[in-house]
């Protein structure tokens, strides 16, 4: 009997267009053969199923279910596409968890934790990983020009701490506008992180858990003449994607194990991807951990899947069956 599975998209927060994109690539790479599958929205009002190309039915939360022509049909499987609130910062997976449904993605507090930046970095120095130096705001909290460029120099990065795909972030040249860029973060999330500028080579890593092994995909470099890897870069083309990244064997194996060793410090499950910029003086620094990475038929994963000879589909359905054995 097939299993029933949801892909799960949509969220409360700015990021819903790119989650909507990740829906649609991950339903394509779907064994349908295998897996009766359906994609569910997640808004702030509603839950919805798509049943076919132009109907949606609600979704009992009790269960996890939905009903149509008089059928009730419970989902075995949830395969988490939310890029931001509620899918990537454990409110859902603690939902699931509760209803005893398999996911696809971290468990709720590696989730929690993961999605606040700050509070990552700080917990992956304790183990030795390089991370870059920041200031940490909580809503209401203010800092003045001068502390920044004390702490940080300048340029630096302003971002929300519990948001991503590069909404409300700000590439900050001088102190003048530190404050409005804090502002801007501020409207995508109730914490705020100034980060230092570290130049460098960017590269990501992604790597997923099946049988009890970590396994790590080649790296993508990543060059963009924007200022830095802003939405347009990552979702509208402005950016060159190479994989496998211009860099040496012993640096893409330090880096490799470097994201294998951050997968299991964390326990974390299905695929992830850890974004790092290789500067000349200290090598590789981590600058962010994301566990619900994009999975566009463009996105970052998919190409360094097909860099290792995988098949997207069969990694999908590696990471479903994981969860039942």
């Amino acid at each position: 009997m097939k299993r029933n599975i949801a892909i799960i998209a949509g969220g409360y927060s700015s990021e819903i267009v790119v989650s909507l994109k990740s829906a649609e690539g991950i339903f394509s790479f779907m064994d349908h053969d295998k897996y009766n599958v359906y994609i569910l929205l997640i808004t702030e009002n509603e839950w919805l199923v798509k049943v076919n190309s132009d109907e949606t039915v609600a979704v009992n939360k009790n269960d996890f279910s939905f009903s149509v022509n008089g059928e009730r049909i419970r989902f075995d499987f949830a395969y988490i596409t939310i890029h931001g609130t509620p899918g990537e910062n454990g409110l859902l997976q603690g939902y699931l968890e509760m209803l005893h449904i398999p996911y696809s993605s971290c468990n709720a507090f590696v989730s929690a934790l993961t999605f606040n930046k700050f509070a990552c970095n700080q917990y992956l120095k304790g183990f030795g990983v390089q991370v870059a130096p920041s200031i940490h705001l909580f809503e209401g909290e203010t800092v003045t020009d001068e502390a920044v460029t004390a702490q940080l120099g300048l340029p630096v990065f302003v971002k929300p701490n519990d948001g991503g795909s590069s909404f409300g972030i700000t590439k900050v040249k001088t102190a003048a506008e530190i404050q409005p860029a804090i502002a801007k973060a501020f409207k995508e999330g109730k914490e705020v992180v100034i980060e230092s500028y570290i130049a460098g080579t960017e590269v990501t890593c992604g790597c997923y858990n099946v049988k009890g092994q970590v396994v790590v995909f080649p790296l993508t470099e990543v060059v963009t003449d924007n200022e830095f890897f802003d939405f347009d870069a990552k979702y509208n083309g402005q950016v060159d994607e190479i994989t496998p990244a211009r860099i040496s064997v012993e640096l893409t194996k330090q880096i490799q194990e470097e994201t294998a060793r951050i997968y299991k410090l964390l326990g974390a499950n299905g695929i992830i991807r850890i974004d790092y910029i290789i500067t000349a003086e200290h090598g590789p620094l981590m600058l962010e951990i994301n566990t619900t990475p994009g999975m566009t038929a463009t996105s970052f994963i998919p190409q360094q899947v097909r860099a290792a000879g995988l098949e997207i589909k069969q990694v999908i359905s590696d990471i479903i069956e994981n969860e039942f054995k």
